[in-house]
């Protein structure tokens, strides 16, 4: 039986560290990808080391099963949907590729496996959603953050390189932040990570750290204009206050505090006031207007579905197969345009991987469901901040970004890895069962 210390572990030391970069990096892209391959790597070579010898400091024995079986409900569908796909090469490139998520999220939940790598998580990830947050506002204020200082990076590299300097966005019509005004992702990054920060703040600072937190990401979520992330935050303060706040007079200055941010939005920002415009055209029928296409986008995707019932037209394909199945007078094909994905969970799922693939989404369901109900009181507890922010991610009924793409595939898999992580740690004291 192993008797080392978790923390002579080089996994336990720098796993949760690999965490944070690639999350600290998501806004690049490139890095993101590199720190996440290197992080594959690292955990296959740590896992041959010391794993498959016998012993599971490391991972302990469950965690390593349900991220392993977790991963597997994701990526089948994606083989499945490969044999016949639309765009094959596009599929096919996606099924090698995606095979390096695998160790990326055994190294994830290598690093939720000890209260030392929990808390460096925990807090790494509350601190970088908070400083998105904040120069965001400041960009907003001034125009300046921390965007254009990457951009002149770029600029700067490809003078250097002896290379014409890269195409920079015109300004968007909402608030960008770090992302930039060509990845209007800002919104649905922020909430889907902003559990982490809440529970930060709140362990810090009780209710009013978390009422604090809870202006501040509220402010950049709705100015970042993505309805969807209004929704998905709304849920997180639902449940994220009803452990932070124990009184009715707290639960009504949140309220309030809510109120008085939409007002304000609505007074001084007039991307935030057409994006409320656009929803409310709902109610005068031109319902096609106030969802940005998607009632065109949906009724597409469901004629797709019922043509390819059985594993889809091929994950990443559907762009391929959108004018082919777009009704007359479609939202996107009437302006030259094409969908890039279903922009909603069960329909990409069931378009591009069919009826295989929604059986396999739904056992990944189960087994995350099965794993949590038979966890233990403590268990659940320190799985409790990722458990929300992956049930907000994927909460079927509103739109989302691209499961299969590299950027929403790669949060989506780390917050599954960190549930998995944390839910099935070992033993009360953060080591994993030996032996």
């Amino acid at each position: 039986m192993p008797t080392s210390s978790p923390d002579d572990l080089p996994g336990f030391r720098w796993a949760p560290w690999f965490v944070i970069a690639f999350v600290a990096l998501l806004p690049t892209v490139g890095p993101a990808e590199l720190v996440l391959s290197v992080g594959a790597l690292a955990a296959m070579g740590l896992l041959l080391v010391q794993r498959f010898r016998g012993g599971t400091e490391l991972l302990s024995r469950e965690a390593w099963a349900l991220s392993t079986a977790l991963f597997f409900c994701y990526w089948l569908p994606q083989l499945f949907s490969a044999f016949d796909a639309l765009d094959s090469a596009r599929t096919w490139k996606g099924v090698a590729t995606d095979l390096r998520y695998l160790p990326f999220l055994w190294l994830v939940a290598m690093a939720m496996a000890h209260p030392r790598g929990r808390r460096i998580v925990g807090i790494g990830l509350g601190a970088i959603v908070l400083a998105w947050c904040l120069d965001a506002l400041i960009e907003g204020a001034t125009g300046l953050g921390l965007s254009h200082t990457l951009e002149r990076i770029k600029i700067a590299l490809a003078q250097l390189q002896g290379r014409p300097p890269p195409l920079i966005a015109p300004p968007a019509d909402r608030l960008t932040g770090i992302f930039g005004a060509d990845n209007l992702k800002l919104g649905l990054i922020v909430c889907s990570l902003s559990p982490f920060a809440l529970e930060w703040l709140r362990a810090r600072a009780g209710a009013l750290g978390w009422l604090a937190g809870a202006v501040l990401v509220g402010c950049v979520v709705l100015l970042a204009g993505a309805r969807a992330a209004w929704l998905g935050f709304a849920l997180v303060l639902l449940v994220s206050g009803w452990r932070a706040l124990r009184s009715k007079a707290q639960l009504a200055a949140v309220l309030g505090i809510g109120v008085a941010v939409a007002v304000a939005g609505f007074a001084w920002s007039p991307q935030f006031r057409a994006r409320i415009e656009r929803s409310v055209a709902v109610a005068q029928g031109d319902a096609d207007t106030a969802s940005s296409g998607r009632m065109s986008l949906w009724r597409t995707a469901g004629a797709m579905a019922l043509s390819h019932p059985v594993n889809g037209v091929g994950v990443r394909s559907f762009r391929n197969a959108y004018h082919s199945y777009a009704a007359p007078g479609d939202f996107f094909v009437s302006k030259g345009e094409t969908a890039l994905h279903a922009h909603q969970i069960v329909l990409e799922v069931l378009t591009e991987t069919g009826a295989i693939g929604v059986l396999l989404w739904l056992m990944g369901a189960v087994l995350a469901w099965r794993a949590w109900r038979w966890a233990t009181p403590a268990a659940r507890e320190r799985a409790r901040v990722p458990a929300l922010a992956l049930g907000v991610t994927v909460f079927p009924f509103n739109t989302h970004l691209a499961f299969y793409s590299n950027f929403w595939g790669g949060v989506f898999l780390l917050l599954l890895a960190l549930f998995a992580g944390a839910l099935l740690a070992g033993d009360e004291d953060g080591r994993a069962p030996a032996g």
